[in-house]
């Protein structure tokens, strides 16, 4: 294996600690609250009446400090005791973002029980499996609907508990399905609820994250206390936060994303979190809660880039130059704040374009956003240009759920936008064959739960993880460049990153969702799902448009044929992973009469 050890970055990694260890830090470090429990505890300490969650009730918001998040807490772990539930044993959440995802979790790690969390949009089969590998012991959802869909697909004889939010109509034929109220009800009273903090070894297991592979069964990755609070200390010391920002919540508390950056870090620092109602109602919840940090993924800001795409198409001459002008300086005034430019002669235009162009745009996403955490794919370029330039920080970062999950991440001082950023502080890095980058770092997971070959495939003995990722190092900087195992080698011996032409095409507002085929092939053919804009557009005019999408790859990828799909992929109808990556073996045997088509030259 050829072997680049990482040289710590001159400005930033070479720095020492911005605290003295033996001095107060100035939030709770990792070697304070020792577990992910211990971490709770430290927070009401500290800020037992500030404002931790907020989310919409019945008819309008509704909020709990870090005081009353902490006996709420308390009590549900009444109920889990009530249940006979030990330490090391699983619960599984499969619940929408809420006070209740967070409060079984945090009663949860504190009695040393192991969380699985589920996506509650995932397919029941899927979500059977998971239960029963895992060997859940407790499963809390929404209703009684979804529990007799999971348990239609696999009984779960191992499963002790299952608790409903809501309430059913009817009782339940089977006995282990218990609401919420009444589940809570069933410890005696008490004056007072108190958290307890029961388990207090740091190498514990804390987490079994399954993640939603694209082929085959998912893997569970387990992951310790001190896994996550590394992981989530690095990261703020990365791109700071404090008790003056706020949270907005809308990526699933499942994906590890979300929770370690989203959930985590603000109860580190003391920061607020409200919880969005979904994706539907996003655009209002950002007008309403007004926040300061976002974590989302790519597709959150291509979307708004489509519809400003699509209005200025409409605009007259001088809004559209008004427009492209504001994004072209406030880039070169981005470029200048990082010292990659010295001298930019309209910069005086800079401020008064941004602040005329920006502000409504700014304003969509509540008007007090400093930053947005852009991870789970890579972001474009020309996305990150249009938002930056209109002076909309989006800090691109890397990372994957076996990692707890954040590898890299750009910083507000020390930008690139064409790259994943820095290493955080103690990752190591080397680059192996293919170009794959090997990960060393504390927050590397223990391995794949009962999947000890699957574990020795990317987790060597020295500790080091294989990611599977090919990247380029850019000024200590990473750079993704592909994946090891979607080359594509052409029957003419041509090798091309799918994945990357994918993406080139799905920025294209013609075209929502793409795959191409060329492997074993002599030339390349796509299917692709449409945007309503190119509903009425001919094979001729798609495959024209597709590849002026394209221009910037070897001519050898020029695509020779396409065909449309005739439905988009989602997750329910499993074309989708719960994280929105597309299954491209299940697409591409569902549509094998399509694929069946494309050849060269039709």
């Amino acid at each position: 294996m050829s072997t680049l050890l990482f040289q710590p970055h001159p400005i930033l990694s070479d720095k020492p600690p911005s605290y003295d260890p033996g001095e107060s830090c100035p939030f709770i470090c990792e070697r304070e609250a020792q577990t992910l429990g211990g971490l709770l505890v430290t927070r009401v300490l500290r800020t037992p009446d500030n404002l931790a969650y907020r989310w919409f009730g019945e008819r309008d918001w509704q909020g709990l400090t870090w005081s009353e998040i902490a006996r709420r807490a308390g009590h549900w772990q009444r109920a889990l005791l009530a249940d006979g539930i030990k330490a090391g044993d699983r619960i599984a959440i499969m619940l929408p973002n809420g006070p209740d995802w967070v409060s079984l979790d945090l009663a949860a790690l504190g009695l040393g029980l192991i969380v699985v969390p589920l996506f509650v949009n995932d397919r029941a089969e899927s979500a059977a499996y998971c239960l029963a590998h895992s060997e859940a012991r407790l499963l809390m959802l929404p209703d009684p609907v979804l529990w007799h869909e999971i348990a239609t697909a696999d009984p779960l004889p191992e499963l002790k508990r299952v608790v409903t939010i809501a309430q059913s109509m009817h009782a339940d034929p089977d006995r282990r399905v218990e609401d919420l109220e009444t589940w809570l009800a069933k410890p005696k009273p008490i004056e007072e609820e108190r958290y307890e903090v029961r388990e207090r070894d740091p190498d514990a297991v804390a987490t079994i994250c399954y993640t939603s592979g694209t082929t085959g069964r998912p893997k569970g990755v387990t992951l310790t206390h001190r896994n996550i609070l590394w992981n989530a200390e690095s990261g703020l010391r990365a791109v700071h936060a404090d008790e003056n920002d706020h949270f907005l919540s809308f990526l699933p508390l499942s994906h590890m994303l979300e929770r370690t950056v989203g959930y985590y870090i603000p109860m580190m620092c003391g920061a607020q979190v409200s919880f969005a109602r979904g994706i539907s109602e996003l655009p209002e919840d950002l007008l309403h809660e007004k926040p300061t940090i976002l974590i989302a993924v790519p597709r959150i800001f291509e979307r708004i880039e489509e519809k400003v795409t699509g209005t200025l198409a409409k605009a007259s001459w001088l809004k559209r130059t008004l427009f492209q002008s504001a994004v072209s300086l406030g880039w070169e005034r981005f470029q200048r704040s990082m010292g990659r430019v010295l001298w930019c002669p309209r910069q005086w235009l800079a401020a008064p374009l941004q602040s005329m162009v920006g502000e409504p745009l700014r304003a969509v996403l509540g008007g007090r956003l400093r930053f947005a955490i852009i991870g789970g794919a890579s972001l474009s370029e020309h996305t990150s240009r249009l938002f930056i330039g209109l002076g909309i920080r989006l800090l691109q970062g890397y990372g994957m759920t076996e990692t707890s999950p954040v590898i890299s991440v750009n910083r507000l001082e020390d930008d690139d936008p064409t790259t994943v950023g820095l290493p955080l502080q103690d990752v190591e890095i080397r680059i192996g064959d293919d170009q794959e980058l090997w990960v060393r770092s504390p927050g590397v997971m223990r391995g794949y739960w009962k999947k000890a070959q699957a574990t020795e495939a990317v987790l060597d003995s020295d500790g080091w993880l294989r990611t599977g990722d090919q990247v380029e190092i850019h000024g200590a900087r990473l750079r993704i460049v592909g994946r090891v195992k979607d080359i594509m080698v052409m029957s003419t011996g041509e090798k091309l990153s799918a994945p990357d032409m994918e993406a080139a095409i799905c920025r294209d507002s013609w075209f929502d969702q793409a795959i191409v085929i060329g492997d074993r092939r002599p030339c390349i053919s796509a299917l692709v799902v449409l945007n309503e804009s190119a509903r009425n557009a001919d094979k001729r005019a798609l495959l024209a448009r597709l590849n002026a999408t394209l221009s910037g790859f070897p001519g050898y990828a020029q695509v020779h044929s396409i065909e449309v799909s005739p439905e988009p992929w989602t997750i329910e109808n499993e074309l989708l992973t719960p994280t929105l990556k597309v299954r491209r073996h299940v697409v591409e045997d569902r549509f094998a009469a399509q694929i069946a088509r494309l050849a060269c030259g039709r």
